[in-house]
């Protein structure tokens, strides 16, 4: 099977500079045999680039938004993965669909509320975090 995962990342949250503290979202894609060999093959991708970039530094938070399971490839049209829409200002909500379709569109909203995530209203618990070592 395909696994994509969709996750959401707070970096650099130790600094006192608005403007050095990120966050963002990124997505990773592996074949594996099944959901937990997929997810622990997240984890270790996530844990190396950590080791070998900057993506996560700092003091870091990640979270797993959600895990798309796909038999194959689509061939004969293309599929959407991921759909974002923000209204506003970055500190504002926004709206993100996975993989819609005509009959439904899978939007969820999500938010930041003191660097805590909630999708729908809901707290979302952390996938992996990080502390800023030296």
């Amino acid at each position: 099977m395909i696994y994509i995962g969709n996750f959401l990342h707070l970096t650099n949250q130790e600094e006192a500079s608005e403007s050095d503290r990120r966050h963002g979202e990124f997505n990773l894609m592996v074949q594996a045999e099944n959901r937990d060999a997929a997810i622990e093959l997240f984890k270790q991708r996530i844990e190396k680039q950590r080791e070998i970039s900057g993506f996560f530094g700092g003091d870091c938070s990640i979270y797993f938004v959600e895990l798309l399971e796909l038999e194959k490839m689509p061939e004969a049209e293309a599929m959407i993965l991921h759909f974002k829409s923000i209204a506003g200002d970055p500190l504002m909500p926004f709206i993100a669909c996975s993989v819609p379709t005509e009959q439904a569109d899978a939007c969820r909203i999500f938010d930041w509320n003191n660097k805590e995530l909630e999708v729908d209203g809901n707290n979302r618990k952390l996938f992996l975090t990080f502390k800023k070592t030296s």
